[in-house]
This record gives structure tokens, C-alpha cells and sequence, in this order.
């Protein structure tokens, strides 16, 4: 099915200002999350060429029709050949003289035949264009807070089969067709469903392992509506749960709690990052939090801004990111509890509605 066009002129608007910024006359996106966001195309292989007044979207003869259907404020142009081939006659034809492409995401050697096939026109790597996509509007929220739901449906759906003796391979596998029977398109990513030593993992995507007695077992998930994304990380402790499981589940609860009351806009990242990894540092488990609090989440289930010690952009009402404060423990386990927000005026406003008391599984 057709994903509806995008009618709003604010993206474009908000490209063609960072455009006007930094002195250029055009950008070239290759990156399928920043040409979805400005024209609404959702295809696998496209380029869209921006100026102060034209956009025109560079595909081939498998996207034609459904440019047309989902990008009709664009101009469209097949390309015979090679896309950026095709891009470079664009610009030369809109009498452009310096045009910019995301440096973060085209690979070198697409960059050089780019430059070789604009000549004369200056084609410069810009860092940061992805920032047009940071603030959501409220559609977006909407779509991403669907996507969450889908998402906790499936979770709900799978929870009973997570006990001792399953393979956490099923689980994932279980939680993935959940997923799409409740309206997914796909999962965010490869479902993680940690236990026992292999939850000290962050990322220990599912194994052939068996879930034992006694264990943190931690499964990381998301759903993919409309082209939205969504993130959430539950913890479960199998029985029998020991005082350990109990104190580090409660820290990081506390710590999140703490980030959750305390995110705004205005907040730098670093500062964000600190109302979770502060707490977690005074109780001696600071090394044991090797990853940053949280990350944007939108058209991709990464993006910006990050919640992190080295981030010094300033949070912004819109923003939609994750919480994910985690403590990890080489041998033993890890507990890690995830949940997706949007800055408000003052705050944040949770889209996750998963509870996040211990869940203690019978053996």
C-alpha cells in the first residue's frame, strides 16, 4: 500500500533554512530517511534536489508512479542511468553553483562520481542535515505513539511464553510475527532477547540459548507504522529472584524515574544524560553504564538528538527520544528499562504505557 503524500511545506521550509545558513544554493539527499521526510517518497532508491524554489526527485523506473503518489509537490525526473548521474544534470540545469550532500551518509565513492558529473557545480559535504527531522509535529508523535502500541501489544501477546526452559530465539521469533500481525511493517531491528550472563550484553540479539531459573532476561524491541518508529527495553527476572536482581532492578528504575522528572527542553544532551547517570555512579555502578541515556527516534529508530556525556546540542519541545538508563554486569547479567517521550514545554510526556514494576516469573 501507498504511504499518503506529504502535503506540509514546513519541511521543505526547514531544509531550505539550513540551506540559506550555510551559503548554499541546493542540497542533494540520498539518505531514504531525509528524502522521505521533505517529499514523502518512501522508496528504497531515490535522490531528492532541493533549491530555494524547486524540488525534484531523481528515481528510476521501478518508483515512478509511486513518486508520483507520494511526492507530488516534486518534480519528478527518471534517471536512465545512474541516479546521481541524472541528480548532477538537475542541478546544472537549476543554474546551481554549490550544493550540498549529507557527509554523515553518502559513501565516498557515490560522493566522487557526484562531483565528477555536477562539474561545474561545487558539490560540499555538510554535517548535520538530519537535524531538519529532530523537532516532530504532532502527526509525527501520533504515528510514533502507534507505533509503540503495536509494539506493546506484541510484547503483551508474547509474555506468557517467557519462562524457564525457552529458547530465546522462539522469543524474538514470537515477538517479530507478533508484530506484524498487529499491524507492523516490520521490526525496528533485530529483536534483542537477553538472559542470564548474555543480558551483560546491550545488544545480545537472541541466541539458541536456553532461559534458566534465577536469571535477568532482557528483550529490546520496536515496531515500524507508517514509516514511524518506536523503541522500548522491558527487564524480567526469573525466579528464584535474588536481593541482587532486586537492588539493581530498583536503581535503575530510580535512575530513569529522576530522568523522566527532570528532561526539558533546554537541557543540553550531556545534562540530560547526567540526571540518569549521576544516581547511577553515586551507587558504585558507574562503570557498569557504558552507554549514553537515550537517542532520537522518528523515520529511523536512531537519529538525533542523543541524550549523552558528549552531546552539547540543546534538547527542543518536539524532540521524541529514548530513556534507557542500564546497569551491566560481565557474568551475572544486566538490567536495562527503556521507555520513548516527547519534550513538551516544560517536560516530557511519556508514549510508553508499559508497566515497569519487576516482573518476577514463576519458575
Amino acid at each position: 500500500m501507498l504511504i499518503p503524500a506529504v502535503t506540509s511545506t514546513d519541511r521543505l521550509s526547514r531544509l531550505r533554512e539550513r540551506l540559506a545558513a550555510d551559503g548554499l544554493d541546493a542540497a542533494v539527499l540520498a539518505k531514504p530517511e531525509n528524502v522521505r521526510y521533505v517529499s514523502g517518497f518512501a522508496g528504497s532508491a531515490g535522490l531528492a534536489v532541493v533549491t530555494g524554489g524547486d524540488a525534484a526527485l531523481v528515481v528510476d523506473f521501478r518508483y515512478v508512479e509511486q513518486a508520483a503518489a507520494q511526492a507530488p509537490a516534486f518534480e519528478r525526473v527518471q534517471a536512465s542511468g545512474p541516479l546521481v548521474e541524472t541528480a548532477a544534470e538537475v542541478l546544472r540545469r537549476l543554474g546551481v553553483r554549490r550544493a550540498g550532500i549529507e557527509a554523515e551518509f553518502l559513501p565516498v565513492g557515490t560522493f566522487r562520481k557526484l562531483v565528477a558529473a555536477a562539474a561545474p557545480v561545487v558539490i560540499e559535504p555538510v554535517e548535520g542535515l538530519d537535524r531538519i527531522r529532530w523537532i516532530k509535529t504532532p502527526e509525527e508523535v501520533e504515528a510514533i505513539r502507534r507505533a509503540q502500541q503495536v509494539a506493546e501489544a506484541a510484547f503483551r501477546d508474547v509474555l506468557p511464553m517467557i519462562r524457564p526452559g525457552a529458547v530465546e530465539r522462539d522469543v524474538a521469533v514470537a515477538l517479530e510475527e507478533r508484530l506484524r500481525r498487529r499491524g507492523a511493517r516490520a521490526s525496528s531491528f533485530e529483536t534483542i532477547v537477553a538472559s542470564g550472563p548474555r543480558a551483560a550484553l546491550p545488544h545480545g540479539v537472541a541466541s539458541d540459548r536456553l532461559i534458566g531459573p534465577g536469571e535477568c532476561v532482557t528483550i529490546d524491541f520496536g515496531a515500524v507504522v507508517d514509516g514511524y518508529y518506536s523503541d522500548c527495553t522491558r527487564t524480567l527476572v526469573t525466579a528464584p529472584v535474588s536481593d541482587r536482581h532486586r537492588e539493581i532492578y530498583a536503581l535503575v528504575l530510580a535512575a530513569q524515574d529522576a530522568a523522566l522528572a527532570g528532561l526539558r527542553p533546554g537541557l543540553t544532551g550531556r545534562e540530560a544524560d547526567a540526571l540518569a547517570r549521576d544516581l547511577i555512579t553515586r551507587a558504585g555502578y558507574g562503570e557498569a553504564f557504558g552507554h549514553s541515556l537515550g537517542h532520537g527516534v522518528g523515520l529511523a529508530v536512531h537519529e538525533g538528538p542523543t541524550l549523552s556525556p558528549r552531546e552539547e546540542a540543546a534538547l527542543a519541545a518536539g524532540a521524541v527520544v529514548t530513556v534507557e538508563p542500564g546497569i551491566y554486569v560481565p557474568g551475572w547479567g544486566g538490567v536495562r528499562i527503556e521507555d520513548m517521550v516527547v519534550l513538551t514545554g516544560d517536560g516530557c510526556e511519556n508514549l510508553t504505557t508499559l508497566p515497569k514494576d519487576l516482573i518476577e516469573v514463576p519458575a
